[in-house]
């Protein structure tokens, strides 16, 4: 049941960053594209804008990507939890802990998530467990 559980637990949060990089990318799922998101990295001092948000919307479907698939765990945990802890420090972190005045609630769970799949393993439906 736990490598079930483990599963479960990959296949959400990597495809959820799978979605959230599609959406710097190419505007999928919402997504305001990289010229969007590049504009809004710029106004918040992320410079240049648009070069940052490629290389966020890279970091999250990869490691999305190696995060779902079970393959070097590890490293995507790391990406992710890098990922969040951006976001924490030039969005979320002013408006304290709460996600209901946009805190950091969600990205301090994600990172907490990350990080414990990176420690524990993705189990044994998973690539590393096959590769490795």
């Amino acid at each position: 049941m736990i490598d079930i559980g483990l599963l479960i637990i990959r296949l959400v949060i990597g495809l959820l960053f799978v979605g959230h990089g599609a959406q710097k990318l190419f505007g999928w799922f919402g997504g305001y594209g990289l010229k969007g998101t590049g504009g809004w990295f710029d106004s918040i001092g992320m410079k240049p804008g648009v070069m940052m948000a490629l290389l966020a919307g890279l970091a999250e479907l990869i490691a999305g990507i190696l995060l779902a698939l079970g393959l070097l765990t590890p490293v995507a945990g790391l990406i992710i939890a890098a990922t969040m802890l951006i976001a924490i420090i030039k969005v979320h972190g002013p408006n304290g802990l709460w996600a209901t005045a946009n805190g950091y609630e969600y990205n301090l769970t994600l990172i907490s998530v990350a990080i414990g799949l990176a420690l524990i393993g993705p189990g044994k439906y998973a690539l590393d467990a096959i590769l490795f």
